[in-house]
């Protein structure tokens, strides 16, 4: 692995926390949105990540190998997909409720705000992370040309 691609694992790192802080966003903002009915209700969403090996940067641009070779370095990380959380709803009895349904009932999405504001530290953490160790590796470039003085 060369110090140079350094800077591409750590740029997948920050666009994969980018999207997660994204999602966290829309969690947050969506967290009191209310329906009257279980399918237009807000669900949770949650991005998936998976390693990317050396492999699938040469050769097929495809899905990241999963069960590669144990042996073998990463290259950085994709983004999967995100997906909506299917964990239950919350129904709350309100019947005076502009959006309740004919049994008094609204849904409220299943975001936990403590819980998301927990991953928002970590996925700004993360970010910084990646940030230094650019840095990091920025510095160490920059010493080394300046051996040759």
């Amino acid at each position: 692995m060369s110090l140079s691609s350094v800077f591409h694992i750590a740029g997948s790192g920050m666009s994969a926390q980018s999207t997660r802080l994204n999602t966290i966003s829309s969690n947050i903002a969506n967290a009191e949105t209310v329906s009257s009915s279980i399918d237009q209700t807000y669900r949770a969403r949650h991005p998936v990540f998976a390693t990317m090996f050396q492999e699938n940067l040469n050769g097929a641009q495809g899905q990241a190998s999963l069960f590669a070779d144990q042996d073998q370095a990463g290259a950085g990380v994709q983004v999967m997909g995100i997906i909506e959380d299917q964990s239950e709803l919350q129904p709350r009895y309100e019947p005076n409720h502009p959006s309740a349904n004919a049994d008094g009932y609204v849904f409220y999405p299943n975001v936990n705000v403590v819980e998301e504001m927990a991953d928002m530290i970590s996925a700004s953490r993360a970010f910084q992370t990646n940030v230094e160790m650019m840095n990091t590796a920025k510095q160490m470039m920059q010493r080394v040309l300046s051996l040759g003085q």
